[in-house]
């Protein structure tokens, strides 16, 4: 009997990586219009990003459904198997929902948590599960030891362009146009579950000092976990100029940074451009 790890494509990490991981991958589906992607099967981070830019038109994304979620809960159980399955904050998204009412029938190996989370903090919570369950923790195990950590996970990012929040409706035509010309970047932080936006910097340097500010007030980096910078689009370049700013939090503390591409679930408002930073706060 196997203890699985069951998470879903809005962790941002690929299909390639959840293999190596040993990790079963679910994806939410990514709409642009009449078209529907499975995020990170059918549609690759670097494709969403290139129809982003060109169709010029904001997509959705949709939760995974029950049906999908029992289809796997039955191979686990006809395998022998147990499960934790991990899913994005159920404030953002009906895929933690969809888990609990799949599990149903199949407490006696299914044990749903809710990160609170996305991203890449949705990713270092999974990455812990995958150290725990390495040191031989059974799936209630593990899902009790997250349910007891996700708070400490933090979340914290800089957005480049406003362009995609007006689209999205999230912010007025007039606000996102006042922003641009004041080269307003938000920084954001998934605080209980949501998204909340922690301040406005005026241009990226602003905007990478109050990221850094952000993170030695959140309690410092606990280099122990697992921890990881993300981007949004086709090239990292405004994240390595972030690196090098704030070499300080680094130095001397991390053989080397893990980063990866951020998907659609956050990239469809955030746009390209935007970094983030994700760590268990001491």
């Amino acid at each position: 009997m196997s203890v699985r790890i069951v998470i879903d494509s809005a962790s941002d990490i690929t299909l390639q990586r959840a293999d190596e991981l040993h990790l079963d991958f679910m994806p939410l589906k990514t709409i642009f219009g009449e078209e529907e992607y499975l995020d990170g099967i059918t549609i690759t981070h670097e494709q969403f990003y290139e129809k982003l830019i060109e169709c010029g038109t904001i997509p959705t994304t949709s939760q995974i459904p029950p049906y999908e979620f029992e289809k796997k809960f039955k191979e686990i159980r006809e395998a022998g198997d147990t499960a934790v399955v991990i899913t994005l904050s159920s404030l953002l998204s009906g895929t933690y929902q969809s888990a609990v009412i799949a599990s149903g029938d199949y407490e006696d190996c299914i044990c749903p948590v809710d990160s609170l989370n996305v991203s890449i903090g949705l990713q270092n919570l999974i990455l812990y599960a995958v150290r725990l369950r390495e040191q031989g923790l059974s799936a209630r195990e593990i899902a009790a030891e997250l349910e007891r950590v996700r708070d400490k996970v933090v979340v914290l990012a800089v957005i480049d362009t406003l362009e995609y929040l007006k689209q999205g409706g999230r912010i007025s035509k007039t606000a996102a146009w006042a922003g641009t010309m004041l080269a307003i970047k938000p920084v954001i932080s998934v605080i209980k579950g949501e998204v909340v936006i922690l301040g406005k910097a005026r241009g990226s340097k602003n905007g990478n000092n109050m990221l850094m500010q952000n993170v030695k007030e959140s309690g410092g980096i606990d280099f122990s976990m697992p921890y990881c910078l993300g981007y949004t689009g086709l090239d990292d370049t405004l994240l390595q100029k972030y690196i090098r700013d704030s070499a300080v939090l680094w130095e001397g503390k991390a053989d080397h940074l893990p980063i990866t591409t951020i998907g659609s679930t956050i990239g469809t408002h955030a746009g390209p451009g935007a970094i983030g930073v994700s760590f268990f706060h001491l």
